[in-house]
């Protein structure tokens, strides 16, 4: 009989251990899903949508966040159920330093969408708030295009929300102002312009053209854009030019300016093409600093191209915090 009730007694308090051990064990240690440098690739590569808060725990502010965001993804996750859609996850950015490096983070916290495993160009800047993260997740998996197969339909869309009708959403070559600067200068990439005069349509069409023929494949390194003259004298005084020597082409890195020698040249296939290339490969860094790479019999004076002047316009780097653990 004692060897019966220490077997039931034994069954009892495994099986308790067992639900207790259930109970308490959550992989993804609740909330959004701890990605490491070890789990981060099949994330993204198994999720149409992954938003990711990198975070530092010594930073006050993203401290403040985390409840948020766990609670936030908790609500998702009961949500939307269905496997393969979405995931919203946390990376500690002190101990996965290489996956902070990989997404270019440098200000915590950063929330970065990453959709069919490529980053948005933008960060997220909304507000931050259960309800306000739950709903931009719902509207970013609705699909954006919609079909109407009657003229009366376009009437009875929302005015208050900006609507595009085209072929394409984004434009290949777009228009830079004092209003979109930020954001395209966050995209970080480089910029590839054409500053022309406000009533000079023929070299916006041109330099469209040339974009679309000669350098779409290069869409992914660098950003396409025109610039009005007359409002970008600035940049045009840093390249010792003025509006008088319109139109022309420059490259904005971020760190220099680099003027494409004569605009006339465009119309050379492959050159415009060329200037770019050479921009990833040093060799217009290079040549400003110390003259032609073929003109080896040359003495070559050292010179400093131009600084950017659209870095300027990028945003604060300490917009959240601080940016060293020293300074706190």
């Amino acid at each position: 009989m004692d060897t019966v009730n220490y077997l039931v007694n034994l069954r009892t308090t495994w099986f308790s251990f067992f639900m207790i051990t259930c109970l308490f064990y959550n992989p993804t240690d609740s909330g959004a899903v701890q990605l490491t440098q070890q789990n981060i690739d099949m994330t993204l590569a198994s999720n149409e949508l992954v938003f990711i808060n990198f975070y530092a725990d010594w930073c006050r502010f993203s401290n403040l966040l985390m409840p948020i965001f766990d609670e936030a993804a908790e609500a998702v996750a009961k949500e939307i159920s269905e496997s393969g859609k979405v995931v919203m996850g946390k990376v500690d950015c002190d101990k996965e330093s290489s996956v902070a490096s990989r997404f270019h983070i440098t200000k915590y916290p950063t929330l970065k969408v990453i959709r069919n495993g490529q980053p948005a160009k933008r960060e997220y800047r909304g507000q931050r708030s259960v309800e306000a993260f739950t709903s931009f997740i719902k509207k970013q998996l609705e699909d954006p295009i919609k079909e109407f197969k009657e003229l009366r339909e376009l009437g009875e869309l929302e005015s208050n929300k900006r609507i595009i009708i085209a072929e394409k959403c984004v434009p290949l070559v777009r228009e830079i102002t004092f209003e979109n600067a930020e954001e395209l200068t966050e995209e970080g990439l480089p910029f590839l312009i054409l500053f022309h005069d406000s009533n000079d349509k023929e070299s916006i069409k041109r330099f469209n053209e040339i974009v679309q023929t000669d350098l779409i494949s290069e869409k992914q390194s660098i950003n396409f854009l025109t610039a009005d003259g007359k409002k970008f004298a600035h940049p045009l005084h840093h390249l010792g030019k003025s509006e008088k020597d319109l139109p022309l082409i420059a490259i904005d890195s971020f760190r220099h300016m680099y003027l494409f020698p004569n605009y006339k040249d465009i119309e050379i296939p492959g050159k415009l093409k060329q200037f770019v290339q050479d921009l990833y490969s040093g060799k217009l860094h290079r040549e400003f600093h110390y003259g032609p790479d073929q003109d080896e019999e040359t003495e070559k004076n050292p010179t400093t191209p131009p600084e950017s002047t659209f870095k300027k316009l990028a945003p604060s780097k300490n917009r959240y915090t601080l940016l060293s653990k020293d300074e706190l």
